[in-house]
């Protein structure tokens, strides 16, 4: 035999070597037809019969021969086809699991058994013969016999435990089927626990609830208890009370009796308190229809006292000297007393002015020339603020009275013009000028006038004219346009600024802030332009509407306080240079604006048929407070210094023109 070929017999005895069949532990399942009960010990007892037998069928698979026996399942390796076919089904559930477990836990193992290793003679043991010996290596036939043997023994064998692995295999399964039956029975068993112990849960809720309203009642009741023990207590206090009542009531019942018989008597005399109270209504009635007939009449003599004074009246004031200034020479400017003496205020003023340019024959200095002029009134440098207002405030109740008024400053730069209308600064009530006093006074007359039924309404502008051009003085900075004078709309006679402000006004205050921002936007354009502010005209207006609601009355008139720009003329000789000329542009505008003003007053007194208002922007814009139906006064304030006596001569001059002039009645404007 070649050493590469492999013995027939060797190969026969690998094949049975590696085909060495699996010895499996006898079954102890139970048989079928069993039936688990609920209860584990329950389940232990039915299981017993069942594990007796496991045990005889243990003893009877045993082989009848005298090879040893096979170890146990567990014990022994097992193939892929045995393994495959032990596998218990992977979606059995957790309750099936628990059941194939617990029956395999209550089975008892078995002993076990040696397995018999392969290649060794299986002849059975007899008592009293020896083991035979190991053939020797040339005995092919007799191991070739064994080994038939053997085979036959090995298939055997693996029929039995075929045989066996069907068995165990139908118990399996069947033992499968009862853990999923009890899987079923336990899911339902625990569906009832769950509902039951939802129930409990629930029961254990409503058994807290009814608790806590058990207690809450308790609660309820005792104060209940505690409630209507002092209900009783209240019960006798009311009592008591009752009682006590039920004496006053009768008290009262003798009262009322009393009163009763006095009320009788009341009723009469209230018959007659009625009839004077109606005796008094009618004469009350009486009393306002006299009293509007008296506010009337005072309205009329009001005017006619204004227009006896003259409808265009003149004042002249001369400022005080101010510090550094030098002081004029005595006679230079005199006051003297009127007709009923030193008494009475002055209306006439005399100025000395010495000519140095004349001169005589005996070398001595020439006389000074005396110029005397009369006005309506003079006020001194001594006098006040509240003086000079003192003489207006009557003209300006007039404007209250539906009579348009005007007041014009005039006079050169410097001679008070703007201290007279403003006031000075500081804030200080006894230097307070014109516009301010004006409309503090309107303010408490209006006041005065709404018990007898009059409202008014007052609306203010304040505007300035430089260059014929006129500009708001109320614009907030970065506000306002091109100002333009307009009638109010078709057919109207009232003059407006367009993009001006027009601002109503109630209280002092708001006139002060508005005079305030004014004194700003004035200043800034003084800066800006050359000392603009003195030469231009200022222009404050103040609509005012009056209406009697009982009666159906209606008055409006405005009044304006107007600043003139300073009126002296530019020196012939002064040399022309760029501020000079600048310089010589404005004094011809305001000199030409004031000539229109003279021009107008004059063809408004000689009753001419063309009165050249739109000659000039200041006198368009004052056109319905200059006409017949206005009220004029005009300030000439000059200065008190000699070396202003040639323009303090022309304004004195100028204003004695404009005294002379007399204008037509005035008349309100009502409706």
């Amino acid at each position: 035999m070649e050493p590469q070929q492999r013995s027939p017999l060797l190969e026969v005895k690998g094949n049975i070597e590696l085909k060495t069949p699996l010895v499996k532990a006898p079954s102890r399942l139970p048989l079928p037809g069993s039936r688990f009960k609920r209860g584990p010990d329950q389940m232990e007892d039915a299981l017993e019969p069942e594990k007796k037998r496991t045990r005889g069928m243990g003893t009877a698979s045993k082989f009848a021969t005298s090879y040893p026996r096979a170890p146990a399942l567990t014990t022994l390796p097992q193939t892929q086809g045995q393994t495959a076919a032990l596998k218990v089904p992977k979606k059995t559930g957790p309750r099936c699991s628990t059941a194939v477990a617990t029956v395999l836990k209550n089975q008892k193992p078995g002993p076990a058994v040696p397995a018999q290793k392969p290649g060794t003679a299986a002849a059975p043991p007899k008592p009293g013969l020896k083991k035979p010996s190991k053939r020797p290596a040339w005995d092919l036939k007799g191991q070739l016999c064994d080994l038939n043997a053997e085979l036959k023994c090995c298939r055997e064998r693996t029929q039995t435990l075929g045989q066996e692995n069907q068995q165990l295999r139908d118990q399996l399964q069947e033992a499968q089927q009862q853990a999923m039956a009890l899987g079923a029975e336990r899911m339902t068993l625990e569906g009832e626990l769950a509902r039951v112990r939802a129930q409990a849960e629930q029961g254990q809720q409503e058994l807290g609830n009814l608790s806590a309203r058990v207690l809450e009642l308790e609660e309820r009741l005792g104060m209940q208890e505690g409630l209507v023990q002092e209900l009783q207590k209240e019960q006798l206090g009311f009592q008591e009370e009752r009682r006590g009542l039920a004496t006053r009531l009768e008290e009262q019942e003798r009262r009322l009796q009393a009163s009763e018989a006095a009320l009788s008597g009341s009723q009469a005399e209230v018959a007659s308190l009625r009839q004077e109270a109606a005796a008094q209504a009618a004469l009350l009635a009486e009393r306002g229809e006299r009293l509007h007939g008296l506010e009337m009449e005072r309205r009329r003599l009001h005017n006619q006292l204004q227009e006896l004074k003259g409808n265009i009246r003149v004042f002249c004031r001369v400022r005080p000297v101010l510090p550094g200034e030098p002081t004029p020479a005595p006679g230079f400017l005199l006051f003297p007393p009127g007709p009923a003496g030193p008494s009475d205020p002055p209306t006439h003023l005399s100025l000395l002015r010495s000519d140095e340019r004349r001169g005589t024959l005996t070398g001595a200095p020439p006389a000074p020339t005396r110029h005397d002029f009369s006005f309506d009134r003079v006020f001194p440098p001594g006098s006040g603020q509240d003086e000079v207002f003192e003489e207006i405030a009557m003209l300006v109740q007039s404007a209250l009275d539906g009579y348009p008024v005007c007041i014009f400053a005039y006079g050169q730069t410097g001679s008070g013009k703007t201290f007279t209308m403003e006031g000075g600064p500081g804030g200080d009530p006894q230097v307070e000028g014109l516009i301010p006093r004006a409309l503090r006074h309107l303010f408490s007359v209006a006041q005065e006038l709404s018990s007898q039924g009059w409202t008014y309404s007052f609306v203010a502008s304040y505007v300035e004219i430089y260059n014929e051009t006129v500009r708001d003085l109320l614009a907030r900075k970065g506000q306002g346009g091109e100002c333009e004078i307009r009638r109010a709309g078709p057919g109207s006679e009232e003059l407006i600024v367009t993009n001006a402000r027009y601002v109503p006004v109630s209280c002092e205050k708001e006139v002060e802030a508005l005079l305030h921002l004014a004194r700003q936007n004035r200043a800034v354009a003084r800066t800006a332009q050359n000392e603009r502010s003195s030469r231009s005209h200022s222009v404050f207006q103040l609509q005012i509407s009056g209406a009697h609601t009982g009666r159906g009355l209606q008055c409006g008139a405005p009044l304006n306080l107007v600043d003139l720009a300073g009126s002296e003329r530019l020196d012939p000789g002064l040399a022309l240079g760029p501020g000079e000329r600048e310089r010589l542009r404005e004094t011809q505008s305001i000199n030409s604006s004031l000539s229109t003003l003279g021009l107008v007053i004059m063809a408004l007194s000689n009753k001419e048929s063309h009165v050249p208002y739109r000659n000039s922007k200041l006198t368009y814009l004052l056109q319905n407070s200059l006409g017949g139906s206005a009220k004029m006064l005009m300030f000439v304030n000059i200065s008190p210094l000699e070396e202003n006596v040639s323009e303090s001569l022309n304004s004195l001059r100028f204003a004695s023109k404009v005294n002379q002039c007399v204008i037509g009645t005035a008349q309100a404007n009502r409706k």
